[in-house]
């Protein structure tokens, strides 16, 4: 099996609210900083992926936020400038005007024409050799699918010359499993694990090859069996009142949420178990600990990349 960072393009994507930023953003720390000159673009141009690097706004153009490591957001327009201007030999114009009505025209018409100019994008960087690895910040698992599919569907509307042409390779790179794989990311809840095992089986649609699933936000064990049997006789009445009054202060509503914390966790294993029951077992599975902390912010990213490395 290919390594997660021997590839050359993952998109890392999961249902809204897991942290695919966060693991995207420590994915691409981790590849830097593992030698791997990488290039992490947020496909959605409103999201946050800058404040994981605090590095300032990201652009189209992509730019160096730590060593070995670029930013970049996407733009359908300035990709569509990018494609005529390298492939249809066009001067690079600072606006597209009457052209770029025209494109809207056509890819509200056509299913598959915007998206291709977000995979064109991505794989283009692959098939140029400007990084060793690009890691795409992917729309949910609603959208992740139809946006890996658009090489297919413009293929099926076009049926020769140079458009044509464009999604043969683009084809190859998605589907060859050595380059490219998809990234899921899930937190062990209910909803979060019936999307991810729903999205694998929506993934044989586009013969790209899952690669991993991330699992963020962890919860630790707090007690093993033995310590749990200390935890219930001090959850007592006497004990409580002991511990209250040498802690000078009421120890009850620490022992709840520690008690709380336990419950949580094994609610949430049961959700991990179901999870690694529904995918085929060669598949890695990887964990990502509850930080305790603000998920934004270099030392958040930072963590995650360290956890990821240790899972690797």
């Amino acid at each position: 099996m290919t390594g997660l960072l021997d590839r050359r393009l993952l998109f890392v994507t999961g249902k809204g609210g897991v942290g695919k930023t966060t693991v995207a953003a420590g994915l691409g720390l981790l590849a830097a900083r593992s030698g791997l000159r990488t290039l992490v673009c947020e496909v959605d141009a409103q999201g946050n992926l800058a404040d994981f690097f605090e590095a300032g706004p990201t652009s189209f153009k992509a730019r160096e936020v730590q060593p070995s490591l670029w930013a970049m957001s996407m733009d359908t327009e300035e990709s569509l400038k990018e494609y005529l201007s390298l492939q249809l030999k066009l001067p690079l114009l600072s606006r597209i005007g009457p052209l770029a009505k025209t494109f809207d025209f056509i890819a509200t018409a056509a299913p598959g024409v915007r998206e291709i100019l977000t995979v064109g994008k991505l794989a283009w960087e692959v098939r140029a050799g400007h990084y060793d690895l690009v890691i795409a910040d992917a729309p949910a698992t609603g959208h992740i699918v139809g946006q890996l599919r658009a090489p297919e569907a413009i293929k099926e509307l076009i049926s020769v010359g140079l458009v044509r042409d464009q999604t043969e390779w683009m084809t190859e790179i998605l589907t060859d499993a050595r380059q490219t794989g998809v990234v899921i990311v899930a937190s062990p809840e209910e909803m979060p694990v019936t999307e991810a095992l729903e999205l694998i089986d929506r993934l044989a649609e586009t013969d790209v090859d899952v690669a991993a699933i991330i699992v963020n936000r962890v919860l630790p064990e707090l007690f093993s069996r033995g310590e749990e049997e200390i935890f219930e006789q001090l959850r007592k009445p006497a004990a409580v009142k002991a511990l209250s009054a040498a802690a000078g202060g009421p120890a009850g509503p620490v022992l709840e949420a520690a008690r709380l914390a336990v419950t949580l966790r094994r609610t949430r294993a049961g959700h991990l178990e179901r999870l690694r029951a529904g995918v085929d077992p060669t598949l890695p599975i990887l964990f990502v600990p509850e930080l305790f902390a603000r998920t934004h912010g270099m030392r958040a990213t930072t963590q995650v990349a360290e956890r990821l490395g240790e899972e690797l």
